[in-house]
């Protein structure tokens, strides 16, 4: 029997040792694992008026806080650029509509702006 050392989690382990299948099947798992743990990344411009913040990733409720830690410093002419940002939750829509609100920028993909549309208008 294939014995399998980690760092592949005990329910693959298990799966192996019920399938006897290739090893190959294992780390294509681990490659999607490691995709499917990628957080949020923020890169910072400034030109001394406007300061760009470029999100690169998923960006969740929980990253919130940094973003707004990153945004403090930055005087009042912030942009927000979302274009490589795949992944967001409703937390982080309502941020950013609450951002444009207050006189911010967002550069964001079509699906970000329609939700944030429609979060608006629910508000009322």
């Amino acid at each position: 029997m294939l014995k399998i050392q980690p760092p592949f989690p005990p329910e693959v382990q298990a799966f192996q040792q019920l399938t006897n299948g290739p090893f190959i099947a294992l780390s294509q798992y681990s490659r999607r694992s490691q995709k499917s743990k990628m957080t949020l990344k923020i890169e910072k411009d400034s030109d001394g008026h406007q300061t760009t913040l470029r999100l690169i990733g998923h960006m969740q409720a929980e990253h919130l806080a940094e973003l707004k830690a990153q945004m403090q410093g930055s005087g009042p002419g912030i942009v927000l650029d979302l274009d490589e940002v795949t992944l967001v939750d409703v937390e982080v829509v309502r941020f950013l509509g609450g951002c444009e609100a207050e006189g911010g920028t967002v550069l964001c993909a079509p699906y970000i702006r329609e939700w944030m549309l429609r979060e608006r208008d629910r508000k009322g």
